[in-house]
Formats: structure tokens, C-alpha cells, sequence
């Protein structure tokens, strides 16, 4: 038997190995709803259509990358959304109602969203709470918040062409290149490396393969389990600073329902629901995915509604293989 055909089944166990991977399939699942976007509708072939769907990424995106974490480790935060908005509102009262500089309100904006991560984990990793009860709390607790610190009134911080709009190039320049996946990339990156090349991310996700093993390791679970949660806070604060670059006026009582896609983005990505697999590469993939559904699906003459309709059967689907593919280990 010659070298080539020795070669030939590893070659072909790499492709099934690859053509498996919820990663690829992801991918190619992006490329395909581009495309059939792009060929039933001449308008979303337009350059500011990617610039709309980059748009709707951002503040997803970086909401996404930080619940990956938490997801990991078998939990999960429904607090994203709302902690977003009322992390974007307690900047911009700041800026607006205190009169602060614009980068005070966006620190403010960072913390707050740190702050209501420490609370998540205070909550679930030490108090043992759990995830879903505790998250659902303090997701009702950040809407209310928003509207009493606002008075329900709208915030709204500088515009793009004044002088203390300078940080909305962060995401998006003034001759409307969308600046804001450059910086999305690089924090998946960095997030990629640190859950996956740093003993941060391996405890994690120790503790979501098996969180009493564990334990009995010697992983300080309550330690490790925390840090996801502050994590996503930092995430949360971060969406809130592109929200508010995105969008010029806040107003309260938004959010509910932002988690929804951000943790779609994540399973759709292979991460999964019962934690210790996670892949910030395949969070990025979803996410991506959900931004050209919410972009797309009115240029062929579906209304908004329709995406939650088909988010919800993403999902589904998304956890029904997650399911499959952890029975057959167990097998």
C-alpha cells in the first residue's frame, strides 16, 4: 500500500472531524444566509447594508463574548440586556444631568456594568443561587433601575459632529466605516487566548465539564466561577459604551430581550448549554448570524417579528444537537 492511500483515511477523518464541528457548520450556515439575502434582494447588496448589519453586531457581540464565559461554566445571565441599557443610562446621566466629561460618563458606563457582574457572581457563585432565579432578579432589578435613575426620561448623549462625540468613531468614522468590528475583533481574540491559553479560562471550563471534580481538585470553584460572571459584567459595560455610540438616545425600559440573541449567538456557536465547551470563534459566527437575520429579513418583506419567530427555532435546534452530541460521548 503506497504512502498516498495510507494517508487517505487520516485525510478523510480530518474532513469528517472538520464538516462535524458545529464551528464549521456555523459558518457555512453565515455564508448561506448571506448569500440568499444577497441574490433575493438587489437593496441588501448595497455597501451600507454590511455597514447596517456591523451596526447590530457590536453591542451583541461583545454581550455575547462575555456570557461565553459564564455559559461555560454551565450558568447563564439574563441579565445582559437590561444591565446594557442601564449601564448606557447611568453613563449618560452623568453627561448629561451631572454635566461630566463624556469619557467619565463612559467609565461610569464600565463599571456599572463590572459592578452588576461582581453581583451576579456574589449572588450565584457564593450564595449558590441559582443562575437562571438570580440573573432573572437582577434583569428585572436593572430595568427598574434605569427608569427610576432617569425619572423615565430619554438620555441622550453627544451627537457624532460635536466635540465630545469623538469616542463614536471608536465605532463607526465619519465617513461611515464601521471602525467597531476592528475593536470586536480584537477582543475576541484576547478572549479566546484567556479562555483558552490561561488557566482563568481552563477552570472555567473545568468547572462546567464537572464542577464537584473540580472542587476536589483543588480549583477554588467559587473564585473561578465568579470571575465569568464578572467578565461578562465588563462585556455588559462595554455593549453599553457601542450602544451609546450606536444609538444617541437611550431610553429606558429597553434591553429585554438583547440577552435572547447574545445567547443565541453563543449556542448557535457550539458553546454548550451544560458547560465545559466553549469556542469565542463560534460566538462570533452567531452572533454575525442573528445581525444578517435582524438586517436582512425585512429586505425581502418579513417584519422584525419574524426574527424572533426564527431565533427561537434556531435555538431549539441549536440545543437539540448540543443534546445529541453529549449523549454520544456518554455512549
Amino acid at each position: 500500500m503506497s504512502n498516498v492511500e495510507l494517508a487517505n483515511p487520516k485525510k478523510n477523518s480530518t474532513f469528517k472531524n472538520l464538516a462535524s464541528s458545529q464551528q464549521f457548520v456555523a459558518g457555512l450556515a453565515l455564508v448561506i444566509v448571506y448569500l440568499i439575502f444577497y441574490f433575493m434582494s438587489d437593496s441588501f447588496q448595497s455597501v451600507n447594508t454590511l455597514t447596517s448589519i456591523f451596526d447590530s453586531a457590536y453591542y451583541i457581540g461583545f454581550l455575547a463574548i462575555g456570557v461565553t464565559f459564564v455559559i461555560a461554566t454551565g450558568g447563564i445571565d439574563l441579565s445582559l440586556g437590561t444591565g446594557m441599557i442601564a449601564a448606557a443610562l447611568t453613563g449618560g446621566m452623568l453627561y448629561q444631568t451631572l454635566g461630566l466629561p463624556v469619557w467619565v460618563a463612559l467609565l461610569g458606563t464600565l463599571i456599572f456594568g463590572i459592578l452588576l457582574g461582581v453581583l451576579n457572581g456574589f449572588l450565584i457563585a457564593k450564595l449558590n443561587l441559582p443562575p437562571f432565579i438570580a440573573t432573572l432578579g437582577t434583569q428585572m432589578v436593572t430595568r427598574g433601575l434605569g427608569s427610576i435613575i432617569t425619572n423615565v426620561q430619554t438620555i441622550n448623549y453627544p451627537l457624532r459632529n460635536s466635540p465630545e462625540g469623538y469616542y463614536k468613531s471608536l465605532f463607526k468614522t465619519a465617513n461611515n466605516f464601521p471602525t467597531g468590528i476592528i475593536l470586536l475583533i480584537i477582543f475576541a481574540v484576547l478572549m479566546s487566548i484567556v479562555l483558552n491559553h490561561t488557566s482563568n479560562g481552563r477552570y472555567i471550563l473545568s468547572i462546567g465539564s464537572n464542577e464537584e471534580a473540580a472542587r476536589l481538585s483543588g480549583i477554588n470553584t467559587v473564585k473561578w466561577k465568579w470571575s465569568a460572571y464578572i467578565i461578562s459584567g465588563f462585556f455588559i459595560g462595554l455593549a453599553g459604551i457601542a450602544y451609546a455610540a450606536t444609538y444617541t438616545s437611550i431610553l429606558p425600559g429597553e434591553g429585554m430581550g438583547m440577552e435572547t440573541d447574545a445567547i443565541a449567538g453563543v449556542i448557535i456557536g457550539g458553546t454548550s448549554m451544560s458547560g465545559g465547551i466553549a469556542s469565542i470563534t463560534g460566538t462570533m459566527i452567531g452572533v454575525f448570524i442573528m445581525a444578517v437575520l435582524k438586517t436582512g429579513l425585512p429586505f425581502i418583506g418579513l417584519q422584525p417579528h419574524y426574527q424572533t419567530f426564527i431565533t427561537g427555532i434556531v435555538i431549539i435546534v441549536a440545543v437539540l444537537v448540543d443534546v445529541i452530541k453529549q449523549k454520544k460521548k456518554r455512549v
